[in-house]
């Protein structure tokens, strides 16, 4: 990323209001951090060189079993852990908050027992109050919501259990 685009990025983030954003790629790792009561003044800048970014990818496969684990005994107590492995995950692409209707008061884009086609969209996650569809890319029939509606997730939150049979 250059220089400039980090410039750009840090703008647009001044601007939106946040106070803190983690971003990370293969390529780098940018940490921005203000002062809540001085909405221009910026805390800590910290960018990460791709040989640096190594560790945290290595590192993050460690803690992504850490969420299903979490929601492993109320998986087991439905059933048993070994049938899970027959599904499909749908995970999320992104860091946001997950949606599973396009507004308050409307529809679910799916429930437990829908059919979904790979251009089926299947939640929204937002992101900077930006709203991104999230297609199924599978085909299959939903077995499982992993997530409840209005909740943060990460990059690779698993989100729905797909059965492709």
């Amino acid at each position: 990323m250059k220089p400039s685009e980090i410039k750009n990025l840090i703008n647009f983030i001044a601007q939106s209001g946040l106070n803190e954003v983690n971003i990370e790629t293969e390529e780098f790792k940018l940490s921005v951090k203000r002062d809540a009561d001085s909405p221009k003044v910026i805390e800590q800048v910290s960018v990460a060189a791709p040989a640096v970014a190594a560790a945290p990818v290595a590192t993050a496969p460690a803690a992504q079993p850490a969420q299903p684990a979490a929601t492993a005994p109320a998986t087991e107590a439905a059933t048993p852990a070994d049938d899970d492995s027959k599904y499909i995950t749908i995970k999320s692409p992104m860091i946001g908050t997950f949606y599973r209707s396009p507004g308050p008061d409307q529809d679910k884009f799916v429930s437990e027992g829908d059919s979904v086609t790979p251009e089926k969209t299947v939640c929204i996650v937002e992101a900077m109050k930006l709203f991104n569809e999230i297609n199924a890319e599978v085909s299959g029939k939903i077995v499982k919501v992993l997530i409840e509606d209005a909740t943060p997730v990460e990059f690779g939150t698993p989100l729905f259990l797909v059965d492709p049979s």
